[in-house]
């Protein structure tokens, strides 16, 4: 397995990445906190709402979390979210551009690949640890062991589809540095404020996450 950022590499420790969607940056600190008490010192804010850019902010004063921007899908969008303090940037596809201006400012990126070809291009402009998404669309676990066996340089973090009941599948797969998952931060205990329930659910991950 190729060598991961080493912005990267402390919060990959766990092996799973959490995939946040905030409708409220009233949120954003109390999630920070209970991620952080169940051992996922990291998180990836989607930018799918309109409070994700001033959630990513209020994260990314929490030094002892890792915060990044996910679903940019455009230079203006990793921008905005490096403006906003994110610490690596997620895409769902391969944009040159959105690679270029992140390592400008020496943010890691993590563009999503899921054919040879487009593994091949993201090779080619020296990335080693790609997004692959959907995942459970695109073959899963089976496809990613296929994919390793011949590219043996590159890292995937599967995202989509991921869950409790599959998370040992996908980490038993050599070519797999973490996965990308919603379980552990569902909205809908963000949205209500059920931080508890969050930890707990996160604390439940890594201890499954330590044992694959």
């Amino acid at each position: 397995m190729p060598t991961i950022d080493p912005t990267l590499a402390w919060a990959f420790a766990r092996r799973i990445v959490p995939v946040v969607v905030i409708d409220d940056d009233a949120t954003a600190l109390p999630l920070a906190d209970a991620l952080l008490a169940g051992d996922l010192p990291v998180a990836e804010v989607t930018l799918r709402t309109p409070a994700a850019l001033a959630s990513i902010a209020a994260m990314a004063t929490r030094e002892d979390l890792l915060v990044g921007a996910g679903t940019v899908l455009n230079v203006a969008q990793a921008s905005a979210a490096m403006d906003a303090g994110a610490r690596f940037l997620v895409s769902p596809g391969l944009s040159r551009d959105v690679v270029v201006a992140a390592r400008e400012r020496g943010v890691p990126v993590i563009p999503g690949a899921v054919t040879p070809t487009e593994i091949m291009a993201a090779l080619d402009l020296g990335l080693g640890l790609l997004k692959f998404f959907p995942a459970s669309v695109y073959g899963g676990a089976a496809a990613l062991t296929a994919l390793g066996s011949v590219f043996r340089g590159v890292s995937f973090v599967p995202t989509g589809g991921v869950s409790a009941a599959n998370l040992a599948d996908y980490l038993a797969v050599p070519s797999v540095a973490a996965v990308g998952g919603s379980w552990m931060v569902p909205t809908s205990a963000i949205d209500s404020g059920d931080f508890d329930t969050i930890t707990h659910l996160c604390a439940t991950a890594v201890a499954q996450a330590a044992q694959n």
